[in-house]
C-alpha cells in the first residue's frame, strides 16, 4: 500500500469522503487521490515520492507556478509581523488600491475569505442596491456552495451526478432563476417574464466549471444590455478569470463592463481570500456605510493579502507574462486540438488564454447540455493513462486544464505526445 493510499484509508474515517473538497476526490476517474506534500515551479510530488507536471495549480491562482520565491518571502515577512489581527492594516489598503486602480469599474472593493463569501457577497449588495430579489444564474456555471446559488451548478456537483443539494430549503432557492450559458434569448425570457424582479444577473464570463465554455460572440454584450434595460446588476464571477486572462480579468479581455465582480484565491496568490467589488453607488451600500450587512473576522488577512501583493504586483510590472502565456495557451491547446483531429478521436478542446478543456464527445461544447453528453469512462482512461506518466490532470471532465508561467514549452511538447500515444492506443 503507498503512503498516499494509506492516508486516505485514514482519511476517509474522520473527513467525509476523505477529502475536505469533492472536487479533490477521485471516484469519478476509478482512483483514490494522491496525498500532495510538496510543490515547486510547475511540478508536485506526493508522500510517495512521485513528481507530477501539473495543470491544475490550486485550481487557478498559481499563474507564477508553485513557490514563486518572491511571493514565498513576501509570506515569511509578514508571518514575522504576526498571523491575524482582527484589525485594520496597511496591506488590505494597498490591496484594495491595486485593484481599484487596475480593474475597469472597480470603484470599491471589499475582501472576504473565499470566492463562495464573495459571490454570496456580491449577490446580497446586488439585492440591497436594487431592492428586489430574484437572481439569474446559467445552467453549468459553479458560483460556490451558498445555498440559493447550487442549482443545476457545475464543476464538482456535475461530476457527482447530484443537480441540486440536500440541506437546502426549498425557500432559499426559489428566487433563483436559471438560463443557458450562451443563449441570450433564455435570459431575455426571464426579463420579460419578471421585468422588475430580477436583481442581477451572474455569469462566470468564461464557463470554467463545466469544463471550458468560451462565451459566443455578443453573448456577454447581450447581458450588459438586457441588464442595462431592466435595471439589474450584472455581476461577472471572476474566480477563474480574474487576473488570469490579463491584469484587468475578463472586463477587459472581451471588452465587456460589469457592475460588480468576484474574486477568490487568485488574489492571495493560492491562500484562502476572495473580495467582490464594483460601482461605488452599489459598494456604498455595504456596512458599515449602508444597510447590506457582511463580516468576516479573519477578512483581510495580513499574511494572504502579502502574499497576493507580491503576485499581483509582479503581473502588474511585467505584463510580457500574460502576453506569453496566452501565446503558450494558443499553441498548446491549438496542438492539441490538432492532435484529436489528425486522429479523428470523438473529442473537442475548449479553450481560452490560459485555460482549456478536452472534452470526450463529437458534439461541440457549447454550454451545460452540450457539455454533459461527454463520455466520463473515456475521460478516466485518459486521465489515468496522464498520470501514469507523470502529468496530473482534474480528477474531473469538468474541470479546466491551468497553464502557469512556469510550465516550458519543452514540457508542453512532451505532454503533446503523450496525448497523442493516448489517441493512437
Amino acid at each position: 500500500m503507498t503512503k498516499s493510499e494509506e492516508l486516505f484509508q485514514r482519511a476517509c474515517k474522520v473527513i467525509p469522503g476523505g477529502v475536505n473538497s469533492p472536487v479533490r476526490a477521485f471516484g469519478s476517474v476509478g482512483q483514490t487521490p494522491r496525498m500532495i506534500a510538496s510543490a515547486h515551479g510547475a511540478y508536485m510530488t506526493d508522500e510517495d515520492g512521485n513528481r507530477y507536471l501539473d495543470f491544475v495549480g490550486s485550481w487557478g491562482p498559481m499563474i507564477l507556478g508553485h513557490d514563486d520565491p518572491t511571493v514565498r518571502e513576501a509570506v515569511i515577512a509578514a508571518c514575522a509581523d504576526g498571523l491575524s489581527f482582527g484589525a485594520a492594516t496597511r496591506r488590505e489598503v494597498e490591496m484594495a488600491e491595486l485593484i481599484c486602480s487596475s480593474v475597469p469599474n472597480v470603484d470599491m472593493v471589499r475582501m472576504v475569505n473565499s470566492g463562495t463569501e464573495a459571490v454570496m457577497s456580491a449577490i446580497r449588495a446586488a439585492r440591497g442596491f436594487t431592492g428586489r430579489d430574484k437572481i439569474v444564474k446559467f445552467m453549468g456555471c459553479y458560483h460556490g456552495h451558498s445555498d440559493a446559488l447550487l442549482v443545476q451548478a457545475g464543476s464538482g456537483v456535475m461530476t457527482a451526478g447530484i443537480p441540486d443539494s440536500a440541506g437546502v430549503p426549498q425557500g432559499c432557492t426559489k428566487d433563483t432563476l436559471s438560463a443557458v450559458y450562451n443563449d441570450l434569448s433564455s435570459v431575455e425570457r426571464l426579463f420579460e417574464e419578471f421585468p422588475d424582479g430580477i436583481a442581477a444577473v451572474i455569469v462566470e464570463p468564461v464557463g470554467a466549471n463545466m469544463g471550458v465554455v468560451p462565451p459566443v460572440k455578443g453573448f456577454l454584450q447581450g447581458l450588459r444590455s438586457l441588464c442595462t434595460k431592466y435595471g439589474a446588476v450584472l455581476i461577472f464571477d471572476e474566480v477563474i478569470t480574474g487576473f488570469r486572462l490579463g491584469f484587468t480579468g475578463a472586463q477587459g479581455y472581451f471588452g465587456v463592463d460589469a457592475d460588480l465582480v468576484t474574486y477568490g484565491k487568485i488574489i492571495g496568490a493560492g491562500m484562502p481570500v476572495g473580495a467582490y467589488g464594483g460601482k461605488r453607488e452599489i459598494m456604498e451600500r455595504v456596512a458599515p456605510v449602508g444597510p447590506v450587512y457582511q463580516a468576516g473576522t479573519l477578512s483581510g488577512n495580513p499574511v494572504a493579502m502579502a502574499a497576493g501583493l507580491a503576485q499581483l504586483t509582479i503581473l502588474k510590472e511585467q505584463p510580457e507574462i500574460y502576453d506569453e502565456l496566452n501565446k503558450k495557451g494558443q499553441w498548446f491547446y491549438g496542438s492539441l486540438k490538432q492532435i484529436v483531429e489528425e486522429a479523428g478521436a470523438a473529442v473537442q478542446v475548449n479553450s481560452c488564454g490560459s485555460l482549456g478543456c478536452m472534452f470526450f464527445t463529437a458534439e461541440p461544447v457549447v454550454d451545460y447540455a452540450s457539455a454533459k453528453t461527454s463520455d466520463t469512462s473515456r475521460y478516466s482512461e485518459y486521465f489515468s493513462h496522464m498520470l501514469s506518466n507523470g502529468i496530473y490532470l482534474a480528477p474531473s471532465q469538468f474541470e479546466a486544464m491551468f497553464l502557469s508561467a512556469a510550465h516550458t514549452r519543452e514540457e508542453l511538447a512532451d505532454v503533446l505526445e503523450l496525448v497523442r500515444s493516448f489517441m493512437r492506443g
